[in-house]
């Protein structure tokens, strides 16, 4: 076994409980890179909320590239451009804005590097996730949105008991025409039906020459399946969900246990 390229999620995968990188998870990416590992960081997240990160392991370089929003872009790591895209137009978003108002949840939407929600009472969520982003959050009444935007994905969320009976009333063919992950309690994504992680881990792999016996994955979430189902190496972290635990070749320790950092010395660095 040679592994070529390691996808790594992260918000409960490379990031701890306090969203920090690990001095030991940082040296085991860094030696992994020394021996020309590619490293594509791929999460729910928009760029702005992974840029940082790229920074701090020196993978914002003009031969790197990173997954965000679940899959809907896959971005040049160096400074955000779009190399790839499968997005929601505007009449996406006044589907789901009527249907979560219609279903009594909050709702968010990823466009332009901003977060747009119409809710004139903006859920803690919301606001959460824009801090922990670094996405600027604008508030936007519905008829005075611009009808131009694209978005990378619209966010469902409150409480998980209200956001569980929200769910419950969503008609059946938004599952087929969407794609719906619930990537926390409180959190229930929605994306192009062509965007997921494991497509975009594949126009990466196929631009570098890169085959998926050649790559190894790691997440803890639901929207990480297609991901881990593509690469040979697939890995679970010891926090993940009980389903991604049972469905990988092996599972390492938790996101505050150096777990990334286990898995490529297991694999990478021996």
């Amino acid at each position: 076994m040679s592994i070529k390229l390691v996808a790594i999620d992260l918000d409960g995968t490379l990031l701890n409980s306090q969203h920090q990188i690990s001095p030991v998870v940082k040296e085991a990416i860094t030696q992994a890179k020394q021996k020309g590992i590619h490293i594509i960081l791929a999460s729910g997240r928009p760029f702005s909320g992974i840029s940082p990160y790229l920074r701090e392991l020196d993978l914002n370089t003009t031969d790197n590239y990173c997954i965000s929003n679940n899959g809907s872009v896959i971005h040049q790591a160096s400074d955000g451009s779009h190399l790839a895209e499968n997005l929601l137009d505007f009449a996406d978003f006044q589907y789901f804005e009527e249907l979560a108002r219609n279903v009594g949840v909050h709702m968010h939407a990823l466009a332009d590097n901003c977060m747009f929600t119409a809710n004139r009472h903006i859920s803690h969520y919301t606001v959460a996730d824009a801090y922990l982003t670094h996405t600027p959050l604008i508030y936007c009444p519905v008829n005075e949105m611009d009808s131009s935007l694209e978005f990378t994905k619209f966010m469902i969320i409150d409480h998980p008991e209200k956001l569980d009976i929200g769910i419950s009333y969503i008609p059946e063919n938004v599952f087929d025409n969407y794609a719906l992950t619930r990537t926390s309690p409180y959190f229930l994504e929605v994306s192009n039906k062509t965007a997921n992680k494991g497509t975009a881990l594949q126009y990466i792999c196929e631009k570098l020459g890169i085959t998926p016996d050649k790559v190894m994955s790691i997440g803890d979430q639901n929207n990480d399946i297609q991901m881990l189902q593509y690469a040979s190496v697939s890995v679970a972290m010891g926090n993940a969900l009980e389903p991604i635990r049972q469905m990988v070749k092996f599972v390492t320790t938790t996101n505050d246990e150096d777990g990334v950092a286990v898995a490529i010395n297991k694999f990478i660095n021996v």
